[in-house]
């Protein structure tokens, strides 16, 4: 009975975990309720066709900028309930339905400011439903056109190097300086500390790719921005790290390294 009694009720809410709104999403969104509210004035909707183009055009916009505020701040609620978070077009849709009744409220204003006197309570039945297309055609279109470009962004962005992965928790997020064998295991260079993992440097070399880096020896893999300076003499040469590491260049590497402009 008392584990009972200690159990909390399970809310119909918590922290949305779909469809993020990231600023490229907000600046997506108002612009593209910009040029809605340009097409707007330009075919004089809620009865503003005998406004003065400029005026009419200003407010427009305001109207469409004012819906695409709505519709995220909506859009976040509904992301909210656990029924509509399975899916990001019923999230869109819950949203939707969310929106209609503020954004009738808009229409409504906006109309009357125009016609000189509020609208007939006749017509309101028809306002609402003229909204709530409205709402749920462009709450849709405004999330494909996000996804689509949120989709193309994420295509373009390469993948972080799979050796990343493998950094210890006190490392994690550092800058990799450089790998360096010791018997069967490898000492971590990074801009927040040295650490040992045990794993192969073939395999972390092969995992590194994507940092530019290359061997300066058999037992040493540099990361190019890791030089502090490259000193040459006695035949051999040998790389300065940031964290004063000092690298031995092997003949066998030396090459490349000189073909790269390293040393």
């Amino acid at each position: 009975m008392t584990h009972l009694l200690r159990q909390a009720p399970r809310s119909a809410f918590h922290a949305s975990r779909a469809a993020p709104i990231t600023p490229r999403v907000v600046v997506r969104s108002l612009a593209w309720s910009g040029a809605v509210g340009a097409f707007l004035s330009f075919v004089g909707a809620f009865g503003s066709q005998g406004w003065p183009f400029l005026p009419r055009t200003l407010v427009m916009v305001a109207v469409g900028c004012a819906g695409s505020a709505l519709g995220m701040l909506t859009f976040r609620l509904a992301g909210r309930l656990r029924f509509l978070d399975r899916s990001v077009w019923l999230q869109a849709l819950g949203g939707a339905l969310m929106m209609i009744l503020p954004m009738s409220l808009v229409i409504w204003l906006v109309s009357a400011v125009s016609d000189g006197r509020p609208m007939p309570s006749s017509h309101l039945p028809g306002l609402m439903i003229n909204s709530g297309v409205m709402c749920v055609v462009m709450t849709f279109l405004a999330v494909a056109l996000n996804r689509n470009a949120e989709l193309r962004i994420t295509a373009r962005e390469p993948a972080p190097p799979k050796f990343l992965e493998r950094l210890p928790l006190k490392l994690r997020g550092a800058e990799v300086w450089a790998v360096e064998a010791e018997d069967h295991y490898l000492r971590l260079h990074t801009s927040k500390g040295q650490d040992l993992i045990l794993m192969r440097l073939s395999d972390a070399v092969a995992e590194l790719e994507g940092i530019e880096g290359a061997q300066a020896h058999r037992s040493w893999w540099v990361a190019r921005d890791a030089i502090a300076e490259a000193r040459r003499g006695d035949g051999r040469a040998t790389l300065t790290l940031k964290d004063g590491s000092q690298v031995p260049v092997s003949r066998t590497y030396a090459r490349v390294l000189r073909e790269r402009g390293w040393i």
